[in-house]
């Protein structure tokens, strides 16, 4: 206060430091700049180790080969559009770079780099060019007589609870109250990384289905790691200290058994997510008990206050489901665990 006796030579000096930073700084004057400075100050900071993975590949395998040297006053919404939509790729990627591009340019106004942000008017949909594959009863049943364990058991939790594989593997058998009959989440693990649950809603409790508790206790009574904090589908080679890997189950076990049993579909860890979904509804459950159980996130504040009132709905529904494949659960099972 001493120093700066009048609001004038205050402003003055701020004027003048701000000038030597600016000297001293480089600013960002095209989009693979942008980039960098974003690497440095915000992806490395702020993100998780996975969604770092993602976005490096999006930049370096499509973004910045395209828009590396281009001036940012430079790059327009219609020219961006135009590059997404010859792209091969599905329209969910294609949405997926064409947010990133707004999220980096949005870094680049914040820090006063740039004055606009042209990604605000890329027009990209995210819709699906095809409707995702969901089993059948008939097939899951059929799936699962071929499966050995693990994967017999995990995948009948995530046909029976809708489960993400992140949420799959993470799973400890601490996390069920098999007096209650609830399963609580509150861990996911992508890339054997332990982080949080993807969303609000996804941290909200599932219930246990008496026949899933079945199951889940007949795998506990033969699985190598059965204390409260062992994961529930810890990996011998890793001796339990981590869940097998979904990538390793999927390709070596389940596909190669979907294989066995004639199922032609393509499947993979989210199929079993649609599937669950498709068969609560089929089912008869009401639209908010389904979103529900697939606690998705986007549910308005009205539906969320209806979806609290449903409790025994939502156990009714999983019931449903779990009674269509329960006569071939593994609920007497006495096969050898699978190797890793």
């Amino acid at each position: 206060m001493d120093k700066y006796k009048t609001k004038a030579s205050a402003i003055k000096a701020c004027e003048s430091l701000r000038s030597n930073i600016n000297r001293e700084t480089r600013v960002p004057r095209t989009f693979g700049e942008l980039v960098a400075h974003y690497r440095e100050t915000e992806l490395a900071k702020n993100k998780t180790p996975y969604t770092i993975e993602v976005y490096e590949g999006y930049l370096k395998t499509w973004i910045l080969s395209e828009w590396k040297e281009h001036r940012l006053s430079d790059i327009h919404a219609v020219a961006v559009e135009s590059w997404l939509e010859n792209l091969p790729l599905a329209h969910g990627t294609r949405a997926k770079l064409r947010n990133l591009m707004h999220v980096i340019y949005n870094h680049g106004i914040r820090c006063r780099f740039t004055g606009e942000n042209p990604i605000t008017f890329v027009r990209q949909s995210a819709k699906r060019g095809r409707v995702p594959d969901v089993l059948t009863v008939a097939e899951l049943t059929k799936l699962l007589s071929e499966l050995k364990e693990p994967w017999r058991t995990a995948i009948f939790v995530a046909s029976t609870t809708g489960l993400r594989v992140s949420e799959l593997l993470a799973l400890k058998w601490q996390d069920f109250d098999f007096t209650s009959g609830q399963l609580n989440l509150c861990r996911g693990i992508v890339r054997q990384q332990i982080g949080g649950m993807k969303s609000e809603a996804s941290r909200k409790p599932l219930p246990l289905d008496a026949g899933l508790a079945d199951v889940l206790l007949s795998w506990r009574r033969i699985c190598p790691f059965n204390q409260d904090a062992d994961y529930v589908f810890g990996s011998l080679e890793k001796k339990g200290q981590q869940p097998y890997w979904p990538t390793a189950g999927m390709e070596d076990h389940v596909r190669p058994a979907a294989k066995r049993a004639g199922i032609t579909k393509r499947i993979g860890w989210h199929t079993l997510r649609h599937t669950f979904g498709t068969l609560v509804k089929s089912q008869g459950a009401d639209v908010a008990t389904t979103q529900a159980l697939m606690r998705h996130a986007n549910v308005s504040i009205t539906m969320d206050r209806y979806v609290q009132a449903v409790g025994e709905q939502k156990r009714q529904a999983q019931h449903s489901v779990v009674g269509l494949l329960a006569p071939n659960g593994p609920t007497t099972l006495t096969v050898p665990p699978a190797s890793c």
